[in-house]
């Protein structure tokens, strides 16, 4: 028995006891030091070095962790989101063209990049996690992977198509910083994933891209029936820079999702996104099969929750199916406890609408929102098939011109009971709106009235004062903060 015991425990820890470090200096070979790791090795770059290439993480036996990371002696940044400025000491891994500069061997796994910089200009990833096209097989697909504390970055001047593709399985991206996204007469994403099954994690990073700063689909799946899943998108700042309205690059949402089920977006501000390539919509819940290759392109089992969605020609659009080639329909989505504010048609073109609604989506439920749009068309506008399963409670909204909008209807009820069958619309108090046009148990003060019972208009904090008449309405103890 007491054989037995220490050959357990011996056994146990020997993977620990035999991992080395293995240092890279400037001038050597990468490639080498990434192919005779063993599993659970760290690999050790020396710190300002730049490495140029194409590096290919392989696939190894083991379920220990594989890092690549700078060497660091203590100074290494605290566990937090990166900063540009924190990375001033990381060594470089540098594509010379528009191959990228890490990637995936097929079905590798339990690789961990930290504390490095990536960087390249023109067209392709950055870092390519999985394979958008050859991989067809679910046993080719790499998984277990981690970047945490990366700074992923194209040329200021000429951009980069893609930060990192995420076609991979079981994946986390936290604490990192991608910025100079972007491309001319061509999308640009920050993170993009269509031909990997998820779990994904993107947690606590700041993402800058020019079309779209996050996106799942936009290509048809090379694994057939493979829906991007189990998506937890939490705690990130989706951005672009204003300075970008003077600049030629490719425009047009802040997040996307086109194939996807089972997405959790909470506690991200999402800001800036203006009318360009696309209308100006910051969020859009668009099901497409891209190519004609993917019947089975759905979103459905969306939850976006307690974000701050800012400086935009319009909130979220939907479109409940494909209007160019089958897929599902779009089903399932909650958007609940938000701050919507400065969604302004004059500030950043498009309609000003909070929500568009198109192509038949079902069981859509919008609760406890508080919609700040200083100037915009309406706060719904509907088109296409009725939508079943509708919900409308507890949101703070502006009525502007049209309030409920439909296409062929009077705007108000007439739009709402021909396009929202059996909708539940209550509880909401809809500032300057026009009480015969629209349901009862709602409420309608001027917009002066409702901004006397918020915390401060004046420096955008939005939350209702404890003695507001309308206490249960909006979003509860969310505020967005001033610029």
């Amino acid at each position: 028995m007491k054989t037995v015991l220490v050959w357990v425990l011996l056994s146990s820890i020997a993977p620990a006891a035999l991992a080395e470090t293995i240092t890279v200096r400037a001038g050597g070979d990468l490639q080498s030091a990434l192919d005779r790791a063993k599993a659970g090795d760290t690999i050790e770059l020396e710190p300002r070095a730049t490495f140029v290439g194409h590096f290919t993480l392989p696939a190894k036996d083991g379920a220990a962790m594989t890092t690549i990371r700078t060497a660091t002696r203590g100074d290494a940044p605290r566990a937090a989101r990166l900063s540009p400025a924190e990375a001033a000491t990381f060594a470089k891994l540098q594509t010379p063209d528009n191959l990228a500069a890490v990637q995936t061997a097929p079905g590798a796994h339990h690789w961990r990049i930290t504390l490095v910089e990536v960087l390249g200009a023109g067209d392709g990833d950055l870092v390519g996690l999985g394979d958008g096209r050859p991989q067809t097989s679910p046993s080719q697909v790499p998984h277990d992977l981690v970047v945490d504390r990366v700074y992923v970055h194209g040329d200021p001047a000429l951009g980069r198509r893609r930060g990192i593709s995420l076609n991979s399985a079981s994946t986390t991206i936290t604490n990192s910083y991608i910025s100079d996204i972007k491309a001319i007469a061509r999308d640009a994403q920050a993170i993009c994933g269509w031909n990997g099954p998820g779990p994904f994690v993107i947690t606590n990073n700041y993402l800058e891209a020019s079309s779209e700063n996050i996106l799942f689909g936009g290509a048809d799946p090379s694994i057939a029936n493979l829906v991007p899943a189990d998506i937890t998108i939490t705690g990130n700042t989706l951005a672009k820079p204003e300075r970008w309205r003077q600049e030629r690059w490719e425009i047009k949402n802040l997040l996307e999702l086109k194939n996807a089920r089972r997405v959790v977006i909470r506690d991200n501000t999402l800001e800036y996104n203006w009318l360009q390539a696309q209308t100006g919509f910051a969020v859009l819940f668009t099901v497409r099969n891209q190519d004609g290759g993917c019947p089975w392109c759905e979103i459905s089992d969306v939850l976006f929750e307690n974000n701050l969605v800012r400086h935009s020609g319009g909130g979220v659009s939907f479109l409940g199916v494909d209007n160019n080639h089958p897929s599902k329909q779009v089903r399932g989505i909650v958007i609940r406890n938000n701050v919507f504010t400065d969604i302004d048609n004059q500030h950043w073109g498009g309609s000003g609408y909070a929500f568009l609604i198109t192509g038949g989506p079902r069981d859509i439920t919008i609760d406890h929102n508080t919609i700040v749009q200083e100037h915009g068309a309406g706060f719904i506008q509907v088109d296409g098939p009725q939508i079943p399963g509708f919900v409308f409670t507890n949101n703070i909204v502006s009525h502007n011109v049209y309030g409920i909008a439909g296409t062929s209807r009077a705007p108000g009820k007439d739009a709402l009971n021909a396009f929202f069958p059996n909708a539940q619309f209550s509880g909401n108090v809809i500032a300057d709106g026009d009480p015969s046009r629209l349901p009862p148990g709602n409420q309608f003060p001027s917009s002066q009235e409702l901004c006397a019972h918020m915390m401060s208009c004046a420096t955008h904090d939005y939350r209702l004062k404890p003695d507001a008449k309308w206490r249960g309405a909006g979003a509860a103890d969310r505020q967005s903060p001033a610029n």
